[in-house]
């Protein structure tokens, strides 16, 4: 992760993106960070408008505890719901 105070900044934007690869830029306010530059490089725009969503992010964070206690679904179970649920 590089850092760059806005102050220092003098260059566009876009070139500070384009050579970014997997790093991320953080750009800070008297070292307090302020945004981020990421590389969208390998990410299409579904994941990227889902990681955005919060309640996307909610009902992940919530599947992610309920494994981590052994709450799960087998493939048979989750195929028997949806067939129920098309009729």
């Amino acid at each position: 992760m590089k850092t760059l105070e806005v102050v220092k900044a003098n260059r566009p934007l876009s070139e500070y993106a384009k050579n970014l690869e997997k790093e991320m830029l953080v750009l800070t306010s008297n070292t307090t960070p302020v945004a981020a530059v990421v590389s969208l490089k390998n990410i299409d725009w579904e994941s990227l408008s889902l990681s955005s969503n919060p309640e996307f992010m909610e009902i992940i964070e919530k599947s992610r505890k309920e494994f981590k206690i052994g709450k799960r679904v087998s493939l048979t179970e989750m195929q028997q719901e949806i067939s129920a649920m098309n009729g």
